[in-house]
């Protein structure tokens, strides 16, 4: 199994049960680094989910009780290989990569347990891997879009929310995670 991708670039593959092999011996090293620390490690993303055609980059979502604890992780995440872009955040979390040459493997996204993209992220995940006729539908989204964008990954992100978003409302509906009091809508 090849994992990795050259920086801002788009390239789709088919889904490989391998990457969750990839994830778990990331795992290990992740929580030998953070056996210090109040953590849970999560695999996100397209290669967390089963039959879904993805970047060959394996997607890590660290939650975390608050954001100013989160901080403390990001030198030992340096110390293992991890590059920490301080002017790249998504959602309020903070984003490291590891890349070697170039050649991006693993993204970890640190987020507070109790915000809207660890949930997004773990919902999105969780809806995706019971619903085989989604996973398609992402998939087949996920090629054209890679086509149009294979140069740059900023706009082929930016092209997915709208289904992204989409899912995670139905996922929410199927989950009833809704409330009155919540942050979600539809």
């Amino acid at each position: 199994m090849k994992i990795g991708l050259k920086s801002k670039t788009v390239k789709i593959i088919e889904y490989d049960p391998e990457w969750k092999n990839e994830y778990l011996k990331e795992k290990t090293i992740l929580n030998n680094a953070l056996k210090n620390y109040d953590v849970d490690i999560q695999h996100v993303g397209s290669t967390s989910i089963i039959g879904c055609k993805a970047k060959p980059i394996i997607d890590i979502a660290i939650g975390i009780q608050n954001l100013e604890y989160g901080k403390k992780l990001i030198p030992v995440l340096e110390k293992i290989g991890y590059y920490y872009n301080d002017t790249v955040s998504f959602d309020g979390s903070y984003f490291l990569k590891k890349c070697k040459d170039n050649i991006e493997t693993h993204f970890i996204h640190i987020e507070n347990k109790n915000g809207k993209s660890w949930q997004n992220h773990i919902i999105f995940r969780d809806y995706m891997n019971l619903n085989s006729i989604e996973v398609v539908k992402y998939s087949n989204l996920k090629e054209i879009l890679s086509q149009k964008f294979y140069n740059d990954r900023k706009c082929y992100t930016k092209a997915k929310e709208t289904y992204i978003q989409k899912t995670i409302d139905k996922a929410l509906k199927h989950f009833n995670l809704l409330t009155k009091d919540s942050d979600y809508t539809i």
